[in-house]
């Protein structure tokens, strides 16, 4: 559990990234200006981690080949680069 210095303000408002705001809503996040940051990105470490699972057991149902696997995981975690940032780095800072 991070310490509470690492913490946003829970209070808000907080204002996100369009750039982040536009990769969170591919990923079917739509957060307002009172959803904390820690809270969305949660949201999409889940989906990730959902999705690798799913591969994972994609290729060991042999769905693809083995030595596809790493690629596709790459494929993956480029199109969660969003999780690369810190929560914190989410928002516009006044």
């Amino acid at each position: 559990m991070p310490s509470r210095a690492h913490c946003l303000d829970s209070a808000g408002p907080f204002r996100y990234r369009s750039d982040v705001l536009d990769r969170l809503w591919a990923h079917g996040a739509h957060p307002t200006g009172r959803t904390r940051p820690e809270l969305a990105r949660g949201f999409v470490r889940d989906l990730y981690k959902y999705e690798i699972r799913r591969l994972r057991d994609r290729m060991l149902d042999n769905q693809f080949p083995r030595a596809d696997y790493a690629s596709r995981v790459d494929a993956l975690r480029r199109r969660y680069a969003v999780l690369a940032l810190p929560a914190s780095q989410w928002i516009e800072r006044p």
